[in-house]
C-alpha cells in the first residue's frame, strides 16, 4: 500500500526530502499561493502549526502557481512574503503543478486517496488541503474555503 513515506519532494531551498523522514508525524500539505483570495489562511496553518508543531504536527506548504498565475515569484520572494506578511515558519517546499501533465506525484496521490466534491480528483483552487496521519495515509481532503482553525479538531484526535 503506498503511503506519504513513498514519496520524495523538493524544498524551496531545493534539496530532496524524502517523505519518510515525516513518519510518525501528523501531516497537512496544502497547495499554495501569494496572490489567491485564500492567502490570508497563511495566518491559521501558521497559528495551528504552532500550536500542535510540539506533538510531532507539521504543516507543508506547496506553492503552486496553476490557478491564475497567482504563485508568480521565485521560491526566495515566496519565501520571504511568507515569512514578513504572515510569519511563516512551517516547510515551504519547491512550487509545484498539482493538476496535469506534469503534476506532483505527491499531489496525484493524495487527489486519488481522497477525492474532491463530487468524486472528482482535480484540486479546483489555491489552498486545498490534504491532512495525512503518522502512518503516512490520508485522512481527509478539506476545500480551499475551510479555514485551518477549523481543521484543529481533527488534528487533535490524530495526535
Amino acid at each position: 500500500m503506498t503511503t506519504i513515506a513513498d514519496f520524495t519532494v523538493t524544498t524551496n531551498r531545493g534539496q530532496e526530502l524524502a517523505l519518510k523522514e515525516k513518519l510518525g508525524k501528523v501531516l497537512l500539505v496544502v497547495n499554495t499561493a501569494s496572490k489567491c483570495g485564500f492567502t490570508p489562511q497563511y495566518d491559521g496553518l501558521e497559528k495551528i502549526y504552532q500550536q500542535f508543531k510540539d506533538k510531532d504536527f507539521e504543516v507543508l506548504g506547496f506553492p503552486c502557481n496553476q490557478f491564475g498565475a497567482q504563485e508568480p515569484g521565485s521560491a526566495d520572494e515566496i519565501a520571504e512574503f511568507c515569512k514578513i506578511n504572515f510569519g511563516v515558519t512551517f516547510p515551504l517546499m519547491a512550487k509545484v503543478d498539482v493538476n496535469g501533465d506534469n503534476a506532483s506525484p505527491l499531489f496525484d496521490w493524495m487527489k486519488k486517496e481522497a477525492k474532491g466534491l463530487m468524486g472528482s480528483t482535480s484540486i479546483k483552487w489555491n489552498f486545498t488541503k490534504f491532512l495525512i496521519d503518522r502512518e503516512g495515509n490520508v485522512v481527509k481532503r478539506y476545500a480551499p474555503t475551510d479555514k485551518p482553525e477549523s481543521i484543529a479538531k481533527d488534528i487533535e484526535k490524530l495526535l
